[in-house]
């Protein structure tokens, strides 16, 4: 009878010799060397142990729960990553209405609109991000304030990502500019998923083809430069699309693509965009799941064959982890977060210094290799199966990117400052729809879903509701109808279009307005989620009870700008002689009344 055999370490013999891409690590099993017995404990003998006076073999019988324990290694449970508390003031009663809008001073008139300047509100710094918050009687444990939207209530370039050189007509989708390029970033996100949006050239340059006899250098620039494409957070706002590696454009002129201000051709043509022409831009992106193998390190081009855009549910998803606190700026209360920076490994790729190669700099050759799903830093890492096309009144001109970087942390990081963590996702990391105006030159987006000219593989949503109630329009209800947020998708008869709809919603190609409304829902849950952790840090008590036990301390607000908000990132409620909720650590804050 054949017994079985133990398994041993004489099994990995029978491994190849050689690696392979689905046994990466085959050679180094093999030379593995066998784990080396653990000592025990010596002991004295029974003369050493009589000769001291001790004789363990008429003492007590020992414990054996506890030598057992002893022996055995305890194991350390990863802390849990949740987002600080911060210990402010109490709402005031206006923060419980819903945020208002900023305020327009109109400007100019260009093409056939108005645009105006967008002032009494605060844009994002250097730094720092803001989002609109609102004050809820549901939320105690985190301090009354969840996130919320300002209107207008659609897809829209968002104010707080837009330089302060930007003018803006009143849907907030329209942009210009009197000075040089600068940028606007749309108020929603792509993550993973096919995405599209279109682009408008209101005034740019102008098409003279018609009379060629009149046209000059001076005549084709009179209307300002546009440039387009898609950015990340970090992605500088007084910059062209394009300008660094946070981001990819085109230009206008001779539809060039731009990455780290280098114009290349990709189309055959070289066909400038001219006023009026409207560009589309379609963005791939692989599931996050697969990206989250890229930068963690573990993607293997041998198995990872495929964007698994609809996988099988996770049982568990990745925290989402945002650190904000709420912040009162003339009379309107905002989440303040830090926000992510670029970094010096994409910097030195987009200026490598000229320094000449040493020995060191050989023997670290892998290092200085171009971007790569697998390359040993993290932000130059790319993304397999991603890629953006372009498209010019509905006819598609080519791919110019493919292999776009990673934006997934630890690609993405905040700069190094007291409070700021590292590794952490907020949920709107990613890339954005980006516009950057020059000198005049004006554009308008559409994020659908009623495009001026649509791929013929996109699935339009049908809009069954996107009214909005008196009360919205009063500004006397915080949960409105957004636009889109009851569509259904009408399949198309194209065979290849019904085959994109069977697969599931991330592998088709869909308008980018529709993640407004899945933000809003996301946010939402995240919110609940942060509420029900501090309550469960609380011991699950009424947090109300425990503000009367406290004696309804206040923190008192002095000395800072909403910039610096943050200066109290490392003092504790208990330092400085307060109670917070007795669960978790509360940061105090302070901050003066603008």
């Amino acid at each position: 009878m054949p017994q079985k055999r133990p398994l041993n370490l004489d099994d990995e013999q029978h491994l190849p010799a050689v690696s392979s891409p689905l046994n990466p690590d085959a050679a180094t099993s093999r030379a593995r060397k066998p784990p080396a017995r653990e000592q025990r404990e010596k002991k004295e003998s029974l003369k050493k142990r009589e000769a001291k006076g001790v004789d363990s073999a008429r003492s007590a019988t020992p414990d054996t729960q506890t030598s057992s324990k002893k022996s055995k290694k305890v194991e350390k449970h990863p802390d849990v990553v949740r987002p600080l508390r911060y210990y402010t003031k109490p709402p005031n009663l206006s923060d419980f209405d819903p945020p208002r809008g900023p305020i327009f001073n109109p400007i100019l008139e260009k093409a056939n609109r108005e645009f105006s300047e967008c002032f009494e509100h605060i844009s994002n710094k250097k730094a720092f991000r803001y989002t609109n918050c609102i004050a809820d009687p549901s939320f105690p444990s985190s301090r009354w304030f969840r996130q919320t939207e300002s209107s207008p209530f659609h897809p829209r370039f968002s104010f707080q990502e837009a330089s302060s050189h930007i003018l803006f007509d009143s849907t907030g989708r329209g942009i210009t500019t009197e000075k040089g390029f600068r940028m606007a970033r749309a108020n929603v996100v792509a993550r993973e998923g096919r995405w599209y949006y279109e682009c408008k050239i209101l005034s740019g340059v102008r098409n003279l083809s018609h009379s060629p006899s009149t046209m000059s250098s001076s005549a084709t620039t009179s209307g300002g430069h546009v440039r387009l494409g898609w950015a990340r957070r970090e992605a500088n706002l007084d910059t062209p699309v394009g300008f660094d590696a946070y981001s990819y454009g085109l230009r206008d002129v001779s539809g060039q693509k731009v990455h780290m201000s280098r114009p290349k051709d990709f189309s055959p043509g070289n066909e400038s965009f001219h006023e009026g022409d409207v560009i589309g831009l379609e963005i791939t992106l692989p599931s996050l799941a697969l990206h989250r193998k890229v930068v963690e390190g573990s993607y293997n081009k041998a198995v990872d064959v495929s964007d698994d855009l609809d996988p099988h549910p996770a049982a568990e998803a990745p925290d989402i982890v945002r650190d904000r606190v709420p912040i009162r700026y003339k009379g309107v209360v905002y989440f303040e977060q830090f926000e992510y920076s670029s970094t010096k490994d994409l910097e030195e790729l987009m200026n490598p210094s000229p320094s000449a190669p040493t020995a060191a700099a050989t023997m670290n050759a892998a290092s200085t290799a171009p971007p790569n799903p697998n390359h040993p830093s993290v932000a130059l890492r790319t993304l397999p199966f991603s890629s953006i096309r372009v498209y010019k009144n509905g006819k598609l001109l080519g791919t110019p990117f493919t292999d776009l970087l990673a934006f997934l942390p630890p690609a993405s990081k905040p700069a190094a400052q007291q409070g700021a963590r590292d590794g952490l996702d907020d949920g709107m990391l990613g890339y954005l729809p980006a516009i950057s105006v020059f000198r005049g030159g004006a554009a308008e987006v559409n994020f659908g879903p009623d495009f001026w000219c649509s791929p013929s593989d996109l699935a339009v949503p049908t809009v069954s509701s996107g009214r909005r109630t008196a009360d919205d329009e009063n500004g006397t209800s915080d949960s409105i109808e957004r636009e889109g947020q009851n569509a259904t998708v009408s399949p198309s008869k194209d065979p290849a279009t019904q085959k994109q709809h069977s697969q599931g919603k991330n592998s088709r190609l869909r308008g980018i307005g529709e993640r407004y409304v899945e933000q809003i829902a996301e946010d939402i849950v995240y919110d609940l989620v942060d509420e029900v952790d501090f309550w469960v840090l609380d011991g699950g008590e009424n947090t109300d009870a425990a503000d009367g036990a406290n004696g309804g301390v206040e923190a008192q607000m002095k000395g800072t700008s909403p910039s610096v908000a943050a200066a109290g990132l490392g003092t504790t409620a208990e330092q400085s002689g307060m109670l917070g909720f007795g669960g978790g650590e509360i940061k105090e804050i302070v901050q003066e009344e603008e």
